[in-house]
């Protein structure tokens, strides 16, 4: 119980190893609606979206939330996807958005934060990165 209030960590790789998953698994959930004509078409009557390049603009978002969140769960070039997570996540929350991160836009940024963390903590033990890039 002690170590519960200390200030050391406790299941640290194995925590953040789930955060990583979770977070990669909410990304595939978005990026799905790819492959959902009518929600894609949805998202191209926003106002945002309604010049020339709304169309490219959303099929890039949707296509980067896919790939960053299959990367995450993998753990596969993992600071890449937590790259693309937080540019996609953070034009989401600041041009598709107004950058009202206390409370209308709070939900991309949270996950523009988690990219953060993801970034600076890389894959961890439990992800393919390791098993393809760690020094033997």
């Amino acid at each position: 119980m002690n170590k519960f209030f200390s200030s050391s960590s406790i299941w640290q790789e194995q925590g953040l190893t789930l955060v990583r998953i979770i977070t990669g698994v909410f990304m595939i959930y978005h990026g799905w609606e790819i492959f959902n004509t009518e929600t894609m078409n949805g998202y191209l009557q926003w106002d945002q979206f309604k010049n020339s390049s709304g169309k490219l603009l959303v099929y890039a978002g949707k296509g980067s939330e896919l790939v960053a969140g299959i990367f995450l769960v993998l753990g596969l070039f993992t600071r890449i996807a937590s790259v693309i997570l937080i540019a996609t996540l953070g034009y989401i929350t600041f041009f598709v958005g107004h950058g009202k991160i206390w409370y209308d836009d709070q939900h991309p940024f949270l996950f523009v934060l988690l990219g953060f963390v993801i970034l600076i903590t890389g894959g961890g033990r439990y992800s393919v990165d390791t098993i393809l890039f760690s020094r033997r």
